[in-house]
């Protein structure tokens, strides 16, 4: 293994308590949750103030008439970040909500009519890749190898250190390190040189979307999922991602954060020596705020007009990760034949990224995702009922008014019924929907985006925005848009960067990105 992943390994820490230090926290997602949870363990005083009734962000949920349903992540993976994150703290994920490992992990229907479940065991996988062509089998196990010497170079050294600027790059150490690991090719590429058959392809790179990125578009060390995928496994936590925002905001509590929800900062003021936080209820000082809201709405809505760091150009230029149509269902009956987790792929998927990347609108034959948490844990739907969650990517601002949305819902549930015999339209006693609009009004995000900025090699590491404002001394950002990146254990690495900015006092460096952000 090239470098430790345990609960203390590669951790810029500096040794230098922040007793007395008042700290704001804007935004209560995983990554404020996180960064505010490690600030508090240094002994700042911590506030985190959260706009919105509850905590989570982005994950939230929808909690009505017996039904518990996951508005955001659905899947929890890397389980190893999740016990360093609680590991710090002396705590452990179990003493917070159960887990339970999934068998299969998803099931995957193609719309020519063949299924699959894919397995919790890597031998069977291998199997499975064998009965689609011939050799298959030895080179799954080839691949897996190369995941997973990609996946301990990467968390190790791109994602457990901080290499959010450029000069964290320029270590020799990490050339040592990545020997071995393919880092320029586009992961279609990579994937098209060791599999022949368009099925295997998709199986390897579906979780691409789980980035925000596309095959074409993304970098090839993100095979690094695949060892996430098959070998890590794919859990399940009672009560859904949910419960794991609650765990986490129990957790920070017990370490001393002040959460306050229904608190919406309406500016920031920067000054000597710390932020003013401004809300509904008045003006605060801070000695440093920590921004889960992402830096578009802080420099946007926060932030006085002429301390803007990312300018116009910037924002325009960047390469969004998909939008989603969202269905939140809850269904009378079973959902047969779905499985807790489904994949429901056209057999060339090229026109739906496409359609996402290159020519944005509405995919005609869309590649989607169903989640039926009921499947696994009773407690998210009531008796003889099951909670249904359809996610359709689409491409960031997109107009999606009533008309839109209406036309795509008809044909998305007509799809589900024909391609995998879920009959679920006329049983449907609960339904709420989400799309780009919610996402950019909600969540503030740019064009509606459900994820953040794309994670091809331009927007990867310090080519993402910093953790470090140098719109003011006392700014600094934690989340999805900066640097791990996307997702869930992202965020709680993020959260932990972040504060270890705080603590010691660190500014942007001269030259923190190769692109102008203006």
């Amino acid at each position: 293994m090239i470098g430790s992943t345990d609960a203390t390994a590669a951790r810029p820490h500096n040794e230098q308590p922040l007793g007395g230090d008042d700290i704001t926290v804007v935004g209560g997602g995983f990554g404020g949750l996180s960064a505010a949870c490690y600030l508090a363990a240094d002994g700042a005083d911590v506030t985190l103030l959260e706009r919105h009734d509850e905590v989570g962000g982005v994950a939230g949920r929808i909690e009505t008439d017996g039904f518990r349903i996951d508005t955001g992540p659905s899947w929890y993976l890397m389980p190893d970040t999740f016990d360093r994150f609680f590991g710090h703290f002396d705590r452990d994920p179990e003493a917070y909500y159960d887990l339970t490992r999934l068998d299969p992990h998803y099931r995957v229907f193609w719309k020519d009519g063949d299924c699959v479940d894919v397995p919790d065991d890597p031998n069977a996988v291998a199997d499975l890749f064998e009965s689609y062509e011939p050799g298959g089998g030895e080179a799954f196990r080839s691949y897996l190898d190369g995941a997973e010497h990609a996946y301990e170079v990467g968390i190790a050294e791109f994602v457990y250190r901080d290499r959010s600027r450029l000069r964290d790059c320029l270590d020799p150490r990490l050339l040592r390190a990545a020997r071995g690991v393919t880092l320029l090719d586009s992961m279609d590429e990579y994937v098209a040189e060791r599999f022949e058959h368009p099925k295997l392809r998709q199986l390897l790179q579906y979780t691409l979307v789980f980035l925000g990125g596309a095959p074409h578009n993304t970098p090839a060390i993100y095979t690094l999922m695949s060892h996430v995928d098959f070998n890590l496994g794919v859990y399940h936590p009672t009560g859904g991602i949910a419960s794991v925002i609650d765990g986490i905001a129990e957790l920070a509590t017990e370490l001393g954060v002040d959460i306050r929800t229904d608190r919406e900062v309406t500016g920031l003021d920067p000054g000597v020596g710390g932020l003013g936080v401004e809300t509904a209820s008045g003006r605060d000082r801070a000695d440093a705020v920590v921004a889960n809201a992402n830096p578009y709405h802080v420099e946007r809505e926060l932030l006085p007009a002429d301390r803007t760091e990312y300018g116009t150009d910037y924002w325009a230029d960047r390469t969004y990760a998909p939008s989603a149509f969202l269905l939140y269902l809850g269904v009378e009956g079973d959902a047969e034949p779905l499985a807790h987790h489904t994949l429901v792929l056209p057999t060339d998927w090229d026109a739906h990224f496409e359609a996402i990347f290159e020519d944005p609108a509405w995919p005609d034959d869309p590649a989607y995702y169903v989640n039926v948490p009921s499947r696994t844990d009773p407690t998210m739907a009531p008796d003889g009922h099951e909670a249904v969650v359809v996610l359709v990517p689409i491409a960031a601002g997109l107009e999606d008014d009533d008309r839109a949305r209406e036309r795509f819902r008809e044909g998305v549930i007509d799809d589900l019924e024909t391609h995998t015999g879920a009959d679920l339209r006329d049983r449907i006693v609960l339904e709420r929907t989400a799309c780009v609009s919610e996402f950019g009004e909600r969540f503030g995000a740019p064009r509606g985006t459900a994820l953040g900025l794309a994670h091809t090699l331009r927007q990867t590491g310090p080519f993402r925005p910093s953790i470090r404002s140098s719109a003011a001394d006392s700014l600094y950002y934690t989340g999805s848009y900066t640097s791990p990146g996307i997702g869930v254990p992202m965020c709680l690495v993020s959260g932990e960067h972040t504060a270890a900015a705080v603590r010691d006092g660190e500014t942007p460096g001269a030259v923190s990105s190769l692109f102008d952000r203006r």
